[in-house]
């Protein structure tokens, strides 16, 4: 008879050298954890900086058989570091992790939420994440195969290329970079753009901002890093995008750009100069993430399936947490399954990022009053269109 898997759950700064190692043997012997988001070194820095961090250690009797990294907000279990975990899931060897519920049930938690689960979870709604996958030639043979499949496409950012040196000077690109005050800067431009687009500000709690900080420090330490890349054109900065990477995996992501020169391209000219440049150091997989923006088609020729799922035990009691799931679904109410998805993973981000119910609380309300007014707006667009007769 097989052993009971039982779980031990301790702080990421208790783990002792013994289960880093395990920790990266499991990694190197699995092909699905090759994100850099399943590295021991990902989970210790968060642990650091995220509010009760913690990380689930699932035993067969003496023997250790998988890492689960993860948070608590009120009455909810998430991946460590959400919601800037891209990847997440049991760190375990090829078959031997449990399922997602499986793992609810060993946490005892009344409200387990993942966005992007790789692993056995039943029941769960399947989602890809989109990559650029080399040959082993690099940037070139993949580039050629590119423009070849989609000529137009690539032509018009060259010619984007040529109009933004013709309008601001020579284009400069660095990567690599790892100055504090560059990342300052990114993440300035991230928060206007979510002003702009009425999304859930995730810098405005503080220890994303920290998490981002310490792990551009992390570099050294193995094959393990975050790093920026950064256009400049005459002497303006036009783009920034900061990455994570470890081994052969360099991951996309926060890009952003002069809005003022949009028509140019500039953060999809830094992706281009930034896979070529990385190529250069042995790099060939480069993953940009969920779908949604309409440019990663072109670049993209793999995919990876991830889980989106919530399990939730009966009993749940978080009652502000209650109420503003309430006030989210009103707002999405009868207005389509993509809006409610949406709205959805709004939430997930606000009670990831938000440490106290009433912050919790709070995003919810901004995300409903955004979400109604979109809605009104789409009414309104809708009653102005002339009606057409046969």
């Amino acid at each position: 008879m097989a052993e009971i898997l039982k779980v031990e759950v301790v702080k990421p700064d208790a783990l002792s050298g013994a289960d880093v190692a395990l920790w990266r043997a499991m990694v190197a012997s699995n092909p699905d954890l090759a994100s850099p988001y399943f590295r021991p070194e990902f989970a210790q820095i968060a642990g650091s900086v995220s509010p009760d961090a913690a990380v689930a250690v699932f035993r067969r009797g003496e023997e250790t058989v998988g890492f689960f990294p993860h948070q608590r907000r009120g009455g909810t279990v998430q991946p460590l570091g959400a919601p800037m975990n891209d990847y997440h899931g049991v760190i375990a060897r090829p078959g031997e992790a449990p399922d997602l519920e499986a793992v609810a049930r060993l946490l005892d938690a009344p409200c387990l939420r993942v966005g992007a689960w790789v692993g056995d979870a039943p029941d769960a709604e399947t989602r890809e994440t989109l990559m650029v996958s080399m040959p082993d030639d690099g940037f070139e043979p993949w580039y050629a195969e590119r423009r070849l499949t989609w000529g137009k496409y690539f032509k018009d950012k060259e010619r984007a290329r040529r109009s933004l040196a013709a309008e601001l000077g020579e284009v400069r690109v660095e990567r690599n970079l790892r100055d504090p005050a560059l990342l300052d800067e990114l993440i300035v431009l991230k928060r206007d753009q979510y002003r702009r687009t009425g999304r859930h500000d995730i810098f405005e709690c503080g220890w994303t901002v920290d998490l981002l900080h310490a792990l551009l420090q992390a570099h050294g330490e193995e094959d393990f890093g975050a790093s920026m890349a950064a256009m400049w054109a005459g002497g303006k900065l036009t783009a920034i995008e900061y990455s994570l990477h470890a081994g052969g995996r360099y991951h996309f992501w926060f890009p952003v750009y002069e809005p003022s020169l949009a028509r140019c391209s500039p953060g999809i000219l830094l992706s281009m100069d930034t896979m070529r440049l990385a190529s250069e150091q042995g790099y060939r997989v480069f993953d940009f993430g969920f779908g949604g923006e309409g440019y990663k088609k072109y670049f993209c020729n793999v995919t990876q399936t991830v889980k989106e799922a919530v399990v939730v035990r009966r009993g749940l009691g978080a009652s502000v947490s209650n109420v503003a799931v309430g006030l989210l679904n009103t707002a999405g109410k009868s207005r389509g399954d993509r809006l409610r998805t949406s709205v959805r993973r709004r939430w997930a981000a606000i009670e990831a990022c938000e440490v106290t119910p009433m912050n919790r609380f709070k995003g919810a309300v901004a995300a409903a009053q955004v979400a109604l007014h979109k809605g009104a707006d789409r009414a309104a667009t809708r009653m102005a269109q002339p009606e057409v007769t046969g």
